[in-house]
């Protein structure tokens, strides 16, 4: 029988302590000396300062792969075509204010490509066969925040213009773009990237499977980007992370008392690992995605907990397994 169990969010007097360590972190040198190529390429002004289609074609023709994946040019007759119409879109008045926005905000953006830099390195000890991505810019006109394959990522700068900025995209709640921000963009880069060592049982459509999908994802981040704070990564504030963990025996009784773990259906999946501003079925001061981020705890004990190297952790595929030889406890 399922007991419903209520949860209550109360203001913290202290700062809980948890496991995840806020003492001062330092880069290994040793994986900072690991030879990579990266540079951020500025494409928007290749293609907001053009004054005719020759100058979008000569571009197009420079970086083939932008071209091909995210302007997607096979949807169009021909690259004159292309050329044309993002002419015409780039030279309209409000584009043209927003790119002159973007470069009044984002003049350079050195930190960010050093950032992905020493990410792309950890990433490379860990992992020799990553190819390195090429990395460009872009004003998409609130099209595409990020893109991110295999080959080339874009990072659409309009979306990561201050909170404030009196341009902002129209088709997203406010708490999701509180996290488009400038210290978001590496780790979101890197939880997108981490798909690709992150073995998974796809015939496992459980709860839990999707918590533990995630909190490996979170753990690589974290792994590869060791200094940098746990709410840039998971996307919550720093108050939610601490009520989270000053709460954590209440959230882990809601999943075992109604148990959830092992769920399938998708609706109910979706209240504790989706976006939303809160997970109601728990409480309204609850942070959303609770699911995600217990799974990143589970995941945490379990490679601690059995001496594991992050290869070993991201090839295991068996959530049960992670789970069980987690022998995770709420921290008291």
């Amino acid at each position: 029988m399922k007991i419903q169990s209520c949860l209550c969010f109360l203001a913290l007097l202290s700062f809980v302590s948890c496991k995840k360590s806020s003492s001062p972190c330092e880069l290994s040198d040793e994986i900072l000396q690991v030879p990579i190529e990266i540079e951020v390429e500025r494409l928007e002004t290749k293609f907001f300062e053009a004054t005719s289609p020759s100058d979008i074609l000569w571009a197009m023709e420079e970086y083939p792969e932008f071209t091909r994946q995210y302007l997607q040019e096979r949807l169009y007759e021909s690259r004159e075509e292309l050329a044309a119409e993002l002419l015409q879109v780039n030279q309209d008045t409000a584009m043209q204010e927003l790119y002159a926005e973007v470069m009044r905000h984002f003049p350079d953006i050195a930190d960010v490509e050093n950032e992905l830099e020493n990410a792309f390195k950890y990433i490379k000890y860990y992992f020799p066969e990553f190819k390195v991505p090429k990395v460009y810019t872009m004003v998409s006109g609130f099209n595409s925040d990020l893109y991110i394959s295999e080959d080339i990522i874009v990072i659409g700068l309009d979306y990561f213009l201050p909170e404030d900025h009196r341009f902002q995209p129209t088709d997203l709640p406010k708490y999701i773009t509180k996290r488009y921000q400038k210290d978001y963009i590496v780790p979101t880069i890197l939880v997108a990237l981490s798909s690709q060592f992150n073995v998974t049982d796809l015939n496992d459509n459980t709860l839990l499977a999707e918590m533990i999908y995630y909190g490996k994802a979170y753990h690589f981040v974290k792994t590869m980007m060791p200094c940098t704070s746990d709410e840039y990564i998971i996307g919550y504030s720093s108050d939610d992370i601490q009520k989270s963990y000053a709460n954590e025996e209440l959230i882990w009784s809601h999943f075992i008392e109604n148990e959830l773990l092992f769920e399938t259906n998708p609706f109910e999946i979706r209240k504790y690992t989706g976006e939303a501003p809160f997970t109601d079925a728990i409480s309204m001061e609850a942070p959303g995605r609770l699911g995600r981020w217990l799974g990143w705890n589970i995941v945490d004990d379990y490679r601690f907990n059995n001496s594991l190297s992050i290869n070993e952790l991201m090839q295991e595929k068996d959530a049960d397994k992670i789970f069980r030889q987690s022998e995770y406890k709420p921290r008291r």
